[in-house]
């Protein structure tokens, strides 16, 4: 497979990955996030230094990804207890159909 030289520039230096080509525009949207958030970061005041900058992007960034997932997960486990829920109603109509009809 072949890859490429992308050059995306993230608070104020350029950095030349190598990526597959069908991975340009995702590599070139996460380059801008990522500097978006490293911009935030440093506009704080609160963090000072490139690399301090980077890590404190990276936690919040990974936060966020951990705390959707949970989300998510919820949403499943939710999901699931409803459909066995609903699988529970759908048995016990049936059965209470064959008993009325006492087959």
């Amino acid at each position: 497979m072949s890859t490429d030289t992308v050059t995306v520039h993230i608070l104020d230096k350029d950095y030349c990955i190598s990526c597959p080509p069908d991975e340009r525009a995702n590599l070139e949207t996460t380059a801008r996030y990522l500097d978006g958030k490293m911009r935030e970061i440093r506009a704080s005041g609160k963090v000072i230094g490139a690399d301090r900058i980077a890590v404190m992007a990276a936690l919040n960034i990974t936060h966020d990804l951990l705390h959707r997932q949970d989300g998510v997960n919820f949403e499943v486990s939710s999901t699931r207890e409803r459909v066995r829920d609903l699988l529970d109603r759908v048995d016990r109509a049936l059965t209470t159909e064959q008993d009325e009809r006492g087959v």
